[in-house]
């Protein structure tokens, strides 16, 4: 009975809210009918929610530094596709050697910084490099351990050797830790960015925009716009405001599902509808009671209906999956049967685990799709016996102190965007889930240094095995939808790396 209360009541706020939206676009209608926010076809304001603490992606972790700055002011020897196929960029193309443990890159040439350095193979080796070293303090920098060392062959010619075959590693070179940087340009990369990439940063205005521009010597082909703007509103009703408004041009990754039908039925707008990466992930610390109980999280795990929290927090939208891996990743599998919605087998499991009558802290971060979702597993386990105490975490700055960075917690939720991330949050027993890593480390090593068959076949086990061990669930895997102005096109569907890449967008 409480959980179809919390259900009528999250239904009746997105009322609420959908009526508010209607009454302003109401009011502004035609707003729209130019090509962009301020009327020039070289100009483009797109709305986003949660802004970065600063830029610097490699000592700071968080999805919103690499959104703003990969493929727009940093790029990487290696680009994916909406597919998630592997393409050439700044490396025209490679060759792997017979063991699969070197790739000799041959690299684009007449290529510069932002700053006006060359790049070349020194930069290579001292990009991978610094990875490797203390320079880099996100924890996706275990990608690069599988590196030995690179060889600067010649200026347009750089070999990397491996310590073993990695089925994985050529694709994490696709994603932030392949950024590629200028030596002389490393010194303030939290305010300074340098990159290869089609923008430079013009401007960043803290709390409220970041300012991309054009660069005139970019090596690739010219943005499409020239002149980006970044604006970071505090909620999701906020940016939708704004583009029925006029005062942005496109809301990217919407964080406001119940008000999609105010701007479907408009034909000056266009609703761009993907999928993403990103899980949903009811992180439960595996360190910490009462969680280091494996019966506890089976507990959870059968408490929630995933369906109705997808239903009710995120209107339907989004594809359940019962484990952490997209259904883009090769070594997919619906997992959806093995936790099943069982409250009768959640309350006996709490009974023998002597944890009857629960009471837990949950720390929600400040983000939409998170507090949606936490009113809906509150009373989802409160049907079992587990009494929540919600805290919220201000999010990125708070959540990444207390939860990500000090394990200060012991239930959250978070949206986990990074590309083939299954290893990088459960291969490691120091991150902040806390997952003994024991049953899974050899497997997913073996795996990694398989032909492609084994791979898919070892890391599916390896999948298996975290879920069978509940060591986090998987709620359900993010929709990437958009809403735009309707002369706007080449905007990407689907969101397959952390990365908002604007080079392609245009007005038509």
């Amino acid at each position: 009975m409480q959980r179809s209360t919390t259900s009528r009541r999250v239904r009746g706020v997105a009322v609420l809210l959908l009526s508010g939206l209607l009454a302003l676009t109401g009011c502004t209608a035609g707003s729209t009918d130019k090509p962009g926010a301020s009327g020039e076809k070289n100009k483009l304001t797109v709305a986003l929610t949660g802004e970065p603490v600063n830029l610097d992606f490699t000592t700071t972790a968080g999805a919103a530094i690499p959104q703003a700055m990969m493929s727009n002011v940093y790029e990487g020897l290696v680009s994916v596709d909406q597919t998630g196929a592997i393409k050439p960029l700044l490396a025209k193309n490679w060759v792997t050697s017979a063991d699969n443990k070197s790739y000799t890159f041959t690299l684009e040439q007449n290529v510069k910084f932002s700053n006006g350095a060359d790049f070349d193979a020194s930069d290579v080796k001292f990009s991978i490099d610094r990875v490797k070293s203390s320079a880099w303090l996100n924890g996706l920098k275990t990608k690069m351990d599988v590196v030995e060392n690179v060889e600067v062959i010649s200026p347009d010619t750089v070999k990397v050797n491996l310590k073993r075959p990695s089925q994985a590693w050529l694709y994490s070179m696709s994603t932030l830790v392949g950024a590629m940087f200028d030596p002389s340009g490393v010194e303030d990369l939290a305010n300074k960015p340098i990159g290869t990439g089609p923008y430079a940063l013009e401007s960043w205005t803290r709390g409220d925009s970041i300012k991309l521009a054009g660069r005139d010597e970019y090596w690739g082909s010219a943005p499409g716009i020239k002149n980006v703007t970044l604006r970071y509103f505090a909620d999701a009703i906020a940016t939708t405001n704004a583009l029925s408004s006029g005062d942005v041009d496109l809301v990217y990754n919407m964080q406001a599902p119940e008000l999609l039908s105010s701007f479907q039925s408009k034909p000056e707008y266009q609703v761009i509808e993907g999928t993403s990466n990103g899980e949903i992930i009811l992180s439960m610390n595996n360190k910490v009671a009462p969680f280091n109980d494996k019966r506890v999280r089976q507990a959870v795990m059968y408490a929630i209906d995933r369906k109705e929290v997808r239903d009710t927090a995120w209107n339907g939208l989004g594809t359940l999956v019962g484990g952490p891996v997209p259904p883009t990743d090769p070594y997919y599998e619906d997992l959806n049967d093995v936790y099943p919605h069982d409250p009768a087998k959640a309350k006996a499991l709490l009974k023998e685990a002597g944890a009857e009558n629960l009471d837990i802290t949950f720390t929600v971060p400040t983000r939409p799709y998170a507090t949606a979702v936490a009113e809906v597993v509150f009373s989802q386990l409160k049907d079992v016996g587990i009494n929540v105490k919600i805290k919220s975490a201000e999010f990125p700055a708070v959540w990444l102190d207390e939860v990500f960075n000090r394990h200060d917690y012991q239930m959250s939720v978070v949206l986990a965007v990074e590309a083939r991330d299954v290893l990088t949050m459960f291969n490691n027993p120091d991150y902040y889930i806390g997952y003994d890593n024991s049953k899974i480390k050899a497997e997913a090593a073996l795996a990694d240094e398989s032909d492609e068959t084994n791979y898919i076949a070892g890391m599916k086990n390896v999948v298996r095995t975290i879920v069978d061990d509940a060591a986090s669930d998987t709620l359900f895997i993010f929709p990437n939808i958009s809403v735009a102005k309707a002369g706007l096109s080449g905007i990407g569907a689907n969101s397959v790396t952390e990365a908002l890449s604007l080079a392609s967008i245009a007005w038509s």
